[in-house]
């Protein structure tokens, strides 16, 4: 029988006793334990998700595999640059190193969590407070520690305290596992931060290169876990796009994607470029209360991070009501898919940046001042390097480059007239492979613009 006052799981009817401060390491040795096996990158994607992977034909990504191939990426990078490791603050970029999660959105603008990858030792994660098992998932975070903050919601007027503080412990990590290399990565750092390392002997370097650079090239494992998120955002633009009809704002069809993205699984949305009739020229207008009427041209683009924080990046156009489209929404559309076709029919192995953008359709005269304003870039975890403007954008700080195999790229067209009241926007998300491309995004076109 239990002694009184001691419990050795948590289970759905644990009695309250008093508080026995000998137990604080078993409770919370146990408690851990409870949080991680609910983790919900333990518990998976759910029923909806898996029944439309499996009606798709898509296994299931290895992600301990994925895990080690992603550090075996930053260690290449790092030691190819001469870092002793990285210190990432970007959550994107601690998913990558790490498959683990907190808070995402709130934590890219307070940095209260981040990461050190050790070039030759360690993964330490600083997590914020209390939560030490939202990592033990992973596989590849060799120790987790409570994240000293210094962001001024914190620190106040003592913030250089409290860097200095956070400085130390970086600092004590560089001097343990460099090797005598006090040179770190780092992708995100304010100035006070930069100058607390030099004090401590410690200089930092481009982190976003270091990133940028290991997340360019997918593993087959990281393709699995896109293909799924992209099955996983059409469903739910078929959702959306099954609720559109007169009388509904923007608002609440914008709604709907959010909504069916996190009923699979999907993480956030990150932009909201969702508009309708006449605020579909010019574009980037976000989505408001305008009542979608009928004829309006619908144009999104989906910015969507979902299952296995993957981005599946795409663009469509619809037409609201049981009507016929215009001469001037066709137009604007057959030139959008027209530029979208050819545009990935240039995609390959081997060619250059520059070429790629050389040899790209563009909009016609009375469209191009209204472009958008890239032809191509890169997506993973989110968009990603590089970037590919037109060529009368391109500038001699443009970096150039060439497409390899396991690269995904976006491909981007919007067409709308100077002054005109409608446009088109559309996007293809596409992989680079050893013998061409593969479009991966397959929503359909609306077959009535494309008449």
């Amino acid at each position: 029988m239990t002694e009184p006052g001691r419990f050795t799981s948590f289970g759905r009817h644990r009695k309250i006793a008093p508080f026995v401060s000998g137990e604080e390491a078993t409770l919370r040795a146990q408690s851990r334990t409870k949080a991680a096996t609910l983790n919900q990158h333990v518990l998976g994607y759910g029923a909806l998700a898996e029944s439309e992977w499996a009606a798709a034909g898509i296994a299931a990504p290895d992600l301990p595999a994925t895990r080690r191939y992603r550090l075996d990426r930053i260690r290449a990078e790092l030691r190819r640059r001469d870092f002793a490791g990285a210190l990432l603050y970007d959550p994107i970029n601690i998913r990558y190193a790490t498959d683990s999660t907190n808070m995402q959105p709130w934590v890219a603008h307070n940095p209260t969590r981040h990461c050190f990858v050790a070039t030759e030792g360690p993964v330490v994660l600083f997590d914020y407070f209390s939560c030490e098992h939202l990592s033990d998932h992973s596989g590849v975070v060799d120790e987790v520690r409570p994240a000293v903050s210094w962001m001024y919601m914190y620190g106040g007027n003592l913030t250089d305290r409290r860097a200095a503080r956070w400085a130390a412990g970086i600092a004590d990590l560089v001097r343990e596992h460099g090797g005598g290399n006090a040179r770190i990565a780092v992708d995100h750092l304010n100035a006070e931060g930069v100058a607390e390392l030099a004090r401590f002997g410690v200089s930092v370097g481009n982190g976003e290169a270091v990133m940028e650079s290991a997340r360019l090239i997918k593993s087959p494992d990281e393709l699995l876990a896109m293909r799924r998120a992209i099955v996983a955002c059409e469903a739910a633009m078929g959702e959306m796009q099954a609720k559109l009809e007169p009388g509904i704002s923007e608002n609440e069809l914008w709604a709907e994607l959010h909504r069916a993205n996190i009923a699979r699984g999907g993480e956030w949305i990150e932009t909201r470029l969702l508009s309708s009739g006449p605020r579909t020229n010019p574009w980037f207008q976000e989505c408001s209360s305008r009542i979608i009427e009928a004829g309006d041209l619908v144009a999104f683009d989906t910015d969507l991070i979902g299952p296995y924080g993957f981005c599946a990046d795409l663009s469509r156009t619809w037409l609201c009501g049981d009507v016929r489209p215009t001469n001037e929404q066709r137009d604007l559309f057959r030139i959008a898919a027209d530029q979208i076709a050819h545009n990935t029919a240039l995609l390959r192995p081997g060619i250059s940046f520059r070429d790629l953008a050389e040899r790209s359709a563009v909009p016609p005269p009375d469209c191009f001042p209204t472009r958008y304003g890239v032809l191509y870039h890169g997506v993973g975890l989110a968009d990603e390097y590089p970037t590919l403007p037109h060529a009368a954008d391109w500038t001699d700080d443009t970096p150039d480059g060439v497409l390899e195999p396991g690269m995904v790229l976006c491909v981007e067209s919007y067409i709308g007239r100077i002054g005109g009241r409608e446009g088109v926007k559309i996007e293809e998300q596409v992989l680079i492979t050893e013998a061409g491309r593969e479009q991966l995004s397959a929503y359909p076109l609306e077959e009535r613009l494309l008449g």
